[in-house]
């Protein structure tokens, strides 16, 4: 059985740091992407960044330049530190994981096939 536990959520001021994690258990870990999304009240589910297995991460745009992915697949886990918080920023925020991206599509949620039932982020003005 596939399990993916993030943590590290909380509420935070604007312009601070968190550090999200999520441990992966039930599968190979070094064969799968994983990705984060975030969903905020009322909107749609969006890509956040990717932790590609051998090359280097992706990122939205909207995150680029405050946002690092990395993994540890020595822990099977893999995170995302998160600096220079805005209150955009806030939102329920997932880890995904995918063997295989349709048309390369990485930032299409529907290509992940396991997730983590989120972590709440909260940002202050």
């Amino acid at each position: 059985q596939v399990q993916l536990v993030e943590s590290g959520g909380r509420l935070v001021q604007a312009g601070g740091s968190l550090r999200l994690s999520c441990a992966a258990s039930g599968l190979t870990f070094n064969s799968y992407a994983m990705g984060w999304f975030r969903q905020a009240p009322g909107k749609e589910r969006e890509f956040v960044a990717l932790a590609w297995s051998g090359s280097s991460p992706s990122y939205a745009d909207s995150v680029n330049g405050r946002f690092t992915t990395s993994r540890d697949n020595t822990k099977n886990t893999v995170f995302l530190q998160m600096n220079s918080l805005k209150p955009e920023d806030t939102a329920v925020y997932y880890c995904a994981a995918s063997s295989s991206f349709k048309n390369g599509a990485y930032r299409l949620s529907s290509n992940y096939k396991y997730w983590g039932q989120g972590t709440q982020v909260t940002v202050s003005s």
